[in-house]
């Protein structure tokens, strides 16, 4: 999943990968059966989750870890599954190895420093899986479209991302950046349905209007994100998520695959 659903090399765009793809789903699933069977296989998936996240916990414990973590980045336009996300993925992991940390609107104290200082301190600490909820990457997309600074700043930003990721990379921590891929029709179904359920309506916000209406910016700002930023020790992944049920699967299968390539075990007994 990770070579299927990695960023292109190069420029992006977006328009070119269709919000309702499967790419890895096995085609002989019939379509009346495949929810079912993408249920089953995230909680299938989800075990392991558990256990390699346990794994990775225990060696970080038992003092023979070497400082390594992971960090799950999704980002997404609004309605775009970030929550959803977290709960059918991240939910099935211990939270005593699980931290979760949602950026929203910088504070008083947080203005007062440059744009990373707090991403700095919701980086994981060995052992633990890390899911950041938005991230660093706002200040090169609602700081760009919205104009929050002046373009010479969030056009630097790119450059100070990258080093702050390979300096990520260099201490241990395995980066998995998801961008959730919606369309403007399900985002307009979303936005309806958020109204319309009374369990919703309290994560309506009149702002997400005003944002939709500048869709293209906000897209060309996700593309050169995702163009100048996916490396090789920190890819961009694109997830297609107009069904709910695949971006599941297919994040869970992400998260489970990098784990997998840390080679982790449980520590020796001393």
């Amino acid at each position: 999943m990770r070579a299927r659903l990695a960023a292109p090399p190069g420029p992006v765009e977006l328009a070119a990968i269709d919000p309702r793809g499967t790419p890895g789903v096995p085609p002989d699933i019939p379509k009346e059966q495949v929810k079912d069977w993408s249920r089953a296989e995230v909680t299938r998936v989800g075990a392991d989750l558990a256990r390699l996240q346990e794994t990775l916990y225990a060696a970080e414990k038992g003092g023979q870890g070497s400082g390594r973590r992971l960090l799950l980045v999704l980002q997404a336009m609004d309605c775009g599954g970030k929550d959803g996300t977290i709960k059918h993925v991240a939910g099935a992991m211990n939270p005593l190895g699980l931290r979760v940390v949602a950026f929203g609107p910088p504070t008083a104290e947080e203005r007062e420093h440059d744009f990373l200082w707090r991403i700095r301190r919701g980086v994981p600490e060995p052992g633990i899986v890390g899911v950041f909820n938005r991230s660093h990457y706002e200040d090169v997309l609602i700081a760009r479209v919205e104009s929050l600074v002046p373009p010479p700043v969030w056009e630097a930003r790119y450059d100070e991302i990258n080093a702050f990721e390979r300096e990520l990379a260099d201490d241990g921590v395995a980066l998995v950046k998801v961008f959730l891929h919606i369309s403007y029709a399900e985002q307009h179904q979303r936005l309806l349905d958020r109204l319309d359920d009374p369990t919703k309506r309290w994560k309506y916000n009149p702002a997400d209007i005003d944002a939709r209406a500048r869709w293209g910016d906000y897209h060309e700002a996700y593309e050169a994100a995702l163009g100048r930023c996916s490396t090789e020790h920190a890819p961009w992944f694109v997830v297609p998520a107009d069904r709910k049920w695949y971006r599941n699967w297919a994040v869970a299968h992400l998260v489970r695959e990098t784990l997998d390539g840390m080679r982790l075990a449980y520590p020796e007994p001393d």
